[in-house]
Parts: structure tokens; sequence; C-alpha cells
């Protein structure tokens, strides 16, 4: 159970309790309902909200600036490169 553990702990794609994807950004797949606040296509960094998350809600900073709550069903978790992720979360902290 302990290696099981430490494989876990070193995975970048799931925590620990195997529970909350480790994922840092989404891709907006589906804005019925909010197309003012999600772009289609667009990706979006998360905000750690572990209660949120175990009601299958996502933070993000939406098109009004401000954090909001959107069940996941309205993206897919995606994974960059480092570098890449540093120029996403440079882009975002510009705007800002």
């Amino acid at each position: 159970m302990a290696k099981v553990k430490e494989i876990l702990r070193l995975s970048d794609t799931w925590t620990v309790d195997m529970k909350q994807p480790t994922k840092h950004f989404v891709l907006c797949i589906d804005n019925s309902d909010y197309e003012a606040s999600l772009i289609l296509g667009k990706v979006y960094r998360i905000l750690r909200d572990t209660k949120a998350a175990k009601d299958d809600l996502v933070r993000i900073v939406d098109e009004s600036g401000e954090d909001y709550l959107y069940h996941k069903s309205h993206f897919v978790f995606v994974d960059f490169p480092k570098s890449v992720a540093r120029k996403i979360l440079a882009l975002a902290n510009a705007g800002s």
C-alpha cells in the first residue's frame, strides 16, 4: 500500500486520494446558458476549490474577470507541457 501511495504522490494526474484531478487547465466545450461568460475553445486556469470539486464544479475566472463555479460538463480537463503552461499563465496575468 505504501508503494501505491508513493506512485500516486508522484503522479501529476491524480492526488493520493484519486478523487481530485490535478489538472491545472480546462478547455471550454459547452457554453450553453453562459455565452457571455464562457468562450468555446478557450483554455481557462482552474482555481483550486476542493469543496466545489466534490460537487463536480470547477472554479475559473470567466470573461467577467471574476471567479465563478461552473459544472465540469462545460469543460474537458487538459494538461500542457510546463513551458506551455507558464506561457498561458503569463498571458493570463498580463491581461489582469
